[in-house]
């Protein structure tokens, strides 16, 4: 097993490459990073992105993703190749890790964040994946240099947009996010999906897609950019198989903040797709 872990954009991990056999490089002594980018057929990365204290003093220990893969996203479904132990913080993580973004941020940063206890102490959650043959595992501890500002942040006066799922619906922040009422729709039927963005700044970005589901999910827009003024974001989703999904909303002002690990919302919406 091997281990790896984030914070702040800096990445200490392993890297499964493709040399030939006499160069082979033992996994441990390798280096994740843009250069190991390969169209296909790569493994994916668990990473942990750090950890923040909640208003109720429990912790959130967050992770995101480097799928080093640059035209595949990889599906890998809850179980023995897509776990999380203590197994109580089990089922959160996503089951599909879409390809490299294609901004110039180079992964997916705190897709899911896991609630711990504030008597949590030096005890660790590890998330592992199993791809490609190569099974990468990555500890999340509350330890001090992966502290992580949130919802705001004082140096950069930044904030995380304030989202709903429509106007009757309750508000939320940060990267803690929020499970909107299960919705259902049948296969290759739209889905609505409305976003009301809240947020200082001139311009926020607003990103869909897939976290947990066995189909494909097409959307009619998975990238939106919403004006201050207008405040709304809307698109839809078609399935492609009927199922539990779980479909995944991020909001920030601009995605090169991904990179300061401050400040965005995480958003997420259970859909039975029945035929």
């Amino acid at each position: 097993m091997h281990w790896l872990r984030a914070s702040a954009g800096l990445m200490s991990a392993t890297l499964l490459a493709a040399p030939s056999a006499a160069q082979v490089i033992p996994l441990e002594q390798r280096t994740f990073n843009e250069q190991v980018l390969r169209p296909t057929g790569q493994p994916v990365v668990p990473l942990f992105d750090g950890w923040y204290e909640n208003p109720d003093g429990t912790f959130g220990i967050c992770f995101g993703y480097f799928n080093l893969n640059i035209d595949e996203a990889v599906d890998i479904p809850l179980g023995p190749d897509n776990f999380i132990e203590p197994s109580e913080f089990d089922g959160m993580q996503p089951t599909h890790f879409d390809k490299v973004p294609e901004a110039n941020y180079r992964r997916h940063f705190c897709v899911f964040s896991v609630e711990v206890p504030e008597n949590f102490g030096d005890q660790r959650v590890v998330w592992t994946l199993r791809s490609r043959g190569e099974e990468l595992s990555t500890p999340g501890k509350l330890l001090g240099p992966y502290v992580l500002d949130e919802p705001e942040t004082g140096g950069r006066g930044v904030v995380a947009p304030v989202l709903r799922f429509g106007t009757d619906q309750p508000e939320f922040k940060g990267r803690n996010g929020f499970t909107a009422e299960p919705r259902s729709v049948s296969v290759g039927s739209p889905l609505a999906l409305t976003v009301d963005v809240d947020h200082p700044a001139a311009r926020s970005w607003v990103g869909w897609t897939k976290h947990q589901g066995p189909g494909e999910v097409d959307f009619a827009q998975a990238e939106i950019r919403v004006d201050r003024e207008e405040g709304v974001a809307t698109t839809t989703a078609t399935f492609s198989e009927p199922g539990q999904y779980l479909l995944r909303v991020q909001a920030i002002y601009s995605t090169t903040s991904f990179e300061y690990h401050c400040c965005w919302t995480n958003g997420y919406i259970p859909v039975t797709v029945t035929r």
